[in-house]
């Protein structure tokens, strides 16, 4: 029943512009805080950037400047612009959701790659 699913990954060249989509359904998302994640092959699965149930967001010193996260609690969606794209951001890119009672729990989306080349 509940679920995240991210779209919009795909190839782009270096300097250009993606947009990320993730779709939350079956808990009330709106409590929930949000982030994303990515990991490269190869590589640890680290944060990018996060945005409260109130809204306040951080990022990735990384991306800081080149990615905006945000989150439309009518559509229970969350989005990632990213923009100027290096082939370092090259990963495949999870969304995660925090809530609950205490704060305990988690769920992942099942990922979405982004390659950046050349």
């Amino acid at each position: 029943q509940v679920q995240l699913v991210e779209s919009g990954g795909g190839l782009v060249q270096p300097g250009g512009s993606l947009r990320l989509s993730c779709a939350a359904s079956g808990f009330t998302f709106s409590y929930y805080d949000i982030s994303w994640y990515r990991q490269g092959s190869g590589k640890e699965r680290i944060l990018v950037a996060g945005i409260s149930a109130g809204g306040r967001t951080n990022y990735a010193d990384s991306v800081k400047g080149r990615f905006t996260i945000s989150r439309d609690n009518t559509k229970n969606t969350v989005g990632l612009q990213m923009d100027s794209l290096k082939p370092e951001d090259t990963a495949a890119y999870y969304c995660n959701a925090r809530g609950g009672p205490s704060y305990t729990t988690v769920y992942w989306g099942q990922g979405t790659q982004v390659t950046v080349s050349s």
